[in-house]
């Protein structure tokens, strides 16, 4: 990017919520449904039908604003939104103009030199429209109804943004409350969180921003990131080459990595906004947004904290962690269990996403418990088992899941051998047998412990004592100098 200029964004986020039903009518939210099945009149918007506000949608947005330190306005009205596209069925949309239900706030996020504080505008909620479809018919544009009046939120930040890095890690920050407050499953390949973003660029220590472009229909965080650096470079372009930047909203090309113009927006948008007089104020006391708190879980930053200051865990181990919720809740169950933190890291991050990633598994699928997984690790922590023999009796324990690790190792005969003479027996036939490399060990190359140590380990298939076997070889390449 050129030094001369500095791009200012501003990140639109539709997040659309995990209720069962939709937000001001009873029929099931759910992706997937044949086109056009989950749709009721009171989502046609038919004469003589009223909406009726979703509570578990209401919780659900307080839970967000609580996580992103918004202020929770006791007090919001409702109203319509009034547009024309095909796929909005009743010619206008219920949602929330003067009155959000949640204003301010903000979020950090974690760049590679530093934290960086986004501050929110306001969370407020609204229902979703239905989708246009294109590409089905080579004459028609389809419209599938089944996502309209789908619970969402929007949530509106300050122009704070200065890169598509700064956006990306902003997204990922998002999609990763979401998912631990379980209020929305955070896939933006299916639409459930959507990204607008609105890119100026001007001169650098200029006060004025420069023309706005808003940026739509990117369903990936990544190719949000790419298509913000493609329009910061083509406004800058244009700003050298003295070509007017239009106001006007875009869209993003994925395989040529590029965007394109949609429509103009020189003239701005009439909504027609005015109050819902079907819905009655929302009003929110004390007590109620009390109880929303105590259901907000321990969030991310939260959890880190935790992580690297009380649990001493490296911030690479933590951040690993705290990516998905259902890592971390199984790591918090297993450390809840007494497993030395550290080990319990290493399994999970180890042994267990291996085993995952080879069979294109999700962390919930993972077939071992907490509690047989932690009596796995602690047998190693407690000398019983080698760390060789605990990798080995990993497989076995995914095939009997409900078994004790204790008496599957006893079965196979894995328990660490702490016989003092049995391992003496191993090491002096080891010894034996490399009596060359026994000499020159004795000339100095001490580097072949190692290996008198790694051949006495397969001698005693992996159940030797690793500290005993090697002061034993050691005393006994010491006996004879």
């Amino acid at each position: 990017m050129d030094a001369m200029y500095e791009p200012v964004i501003g990140l639109e986020c539709h997040v659309q919520l995990l209720t069962h039903t939709k937000m001001y009518s009873s029929e099931q939210a759910a992706y997937g449904a044949l086109p056009n099945s989950l749709v009721s009149p009171i989502a046609l918007g038919h004469p003589g039908t009223l909406p009726q506000l979703n509570a578990a949608a209401v919780a659900f947005t307080v839970r967000l604003g609580i996580a992103m330190n918004c202020t929770i306005a006791p007090h919001t009205v409702f109203a319509r939104k009034n547009y024309f596209y095909a796929d909005l069925p009743k010619g206008y949309q219920i949602t929330q103009d003067k009155t959000p239900i949640c204003k301010g706030g903000f979020i950090d996020i974690q760049l590679a030199s530093e934290v960086k504080r986004i501050h929110l505008t306001r969370i407020h909620m609204e229902e979703d429209s239905g989708k246009s479809i294109h590409d089905l018919d080579p004459h028609f544009s389809l419209v599938d109804l089944n996502r309209a009046g789908t619970p969402l939120l929007e949530i509106v930040t300050e122009p704070d943004f200065r890169s598509g890095e700064e956006a990306y890690a902003y997204l990922t920050e998002i999609r990763k409350l979401v998912r631990y407050l379980n209020i929305c499953d955070g896939n933006m390949e299916e639409g459930s969180l959507r990204c607008d973003a609105n890119i100026s660029v001007r001169k650098k220590g200029a006060r004025e921003f420069g023309k706005k472009v808003e940026v739509k229909n990117m369903n990936s965080i990544r190719n949000v990131q790419r298509a913000i650096d493609f329009e910061i470079q083509r406004q800058i372009q244009c700003i050298e080459t003295n070509t007017e930047v239009k106001v006007e909203t875009r869209s993003f090309d994925a395989q040529q990595n590029i965007t394109f113009s949609l429509r103009s927006k020189e003239q701005a948008n009439d909504y027609r906004y005015f109050p819902e007089p079907d819905l009655q104020p929302l009003v929110l006391t004390t007590d109620y947004i009390q109880a929303q708190k105590l259901q907000v879980p321990m969030l991310p930053q939260q959890l880190f904290t935790v992580y690297t200051q009380t649990y001493l865990l490296s911030e690479y181990d933590a951040l690993q962690l705290i990516e998905r919720k259902e890592t971390s809740s199984y790591y918090n169950a297993l450390v809840a269990l007494k497993t030395p933190y550290k080990a319990a890291a290493n399994w999970i991050l180890g042994p267990v996403r291996s085993y995952l990633n080879e069979h294109a598994l999700e962390f919930n699928q993972f077939p071992l418990s907490p509690e047989i997984l932690s009596d796995l690790i602690q047998l190693v922590d407690q000398g019983q088992l080698s760390h060789a023999a605990a990798q080995q009796l990993f497989p076995k324990l995914i095939q009997e899941p409900h078994r004790s690790p204790a008496a599957l190792a006893q079965e196979l005969d894995l328990i660490k051998n702490s016989d003092a003479h049995a391992l003496e027996d191993i090491a002096r036939g080891v010894l034996e047998t490399f009596q060359d490399k026994v000499m020159a060990y004795k000339s100095g190359k001490t580097g072949l412990l190692g290996l008198f140590t790694g051949e006495a380990m397969k001698r005693s298939k992996g159940k030797a004592d690793p500290k005993l076997l090697q002061s034993i070889i050691i005393r006994l390449l010491n006996e004879n100098p």
